[in-house]
């Protein structure tokens, strides 16, 4: 018994004389979307294809704009997701760049300090003369040789002269 009041039952008109005009007898046979089944012998569709329900303009604008508002909802979504990691980003290169300005500080401290250490030793090596080069000792010496053999001529001198 519940399964009859399911079911869509087809039902014929009856009307009386003047009442069927040709106008509403094209209309009739013109609609669109009676969701009557009518069994059709050459196409065997189902009933719920002939039931279905064509939507209207409004529900198709509405859809169309829940559709692009739901698209637009995700790009929101993917650019504040990138520009929480551009934040990040520059957080990161600020603290590198940071770090590289202290090491260069650093680094030009260190230099500083190296010069200032290197005018000491070389100031340092020219008071001691250990810092001459090969040749600078070689210069020296034959500045050095004409005065030294001079000299041991003058102290071999008065040795010969005690000896006669």
């Amino acid at each position: 018994m519940s399964n009859a009041w399911k079911q869509i039952h087809r039902v014929k008109r009856i009307t009386v004389g003047v009442t069927i005009t040709p106008k509403y007898h094209g209309w009739w046979s013109k609609r669109i979307n009676d969701n009557i089944p009518r069994p059709i012998e050459e196409c065997g569709r189902s009933i719920n294809e002939h039931l279905r329900v064509v939507p209207s303009e409004l529900e198709i604008i509405k859809q169309d704009f829940e559709k692009r508002s739901s698209e637009f909802g995700k790009k929101v979504e993917q650019l504040e997701e990138k520009k929480i990691c551009l934040g990040l980003d520059v957080d990161i290169h600020k603290m590198e760049a940071e770090k590289l300005k202290k090491g260069k500080n650093n680094a030009e401290e260190d230099l500083d300090s190296l010069k200032i250490d290197c005018k000491k030793l070389r100031l340092s090596m020219r008071i001691t003369s250990v810092g001459k080069t090969s040749e600078q000792w070689q210069q020296e010496t034959r500045k050095k040789k004409p005065k030294l053999i001079s000299v041991k001529r003058n102290f071999k001198m008065p040795e010969l002269k005690r000896a006669f």
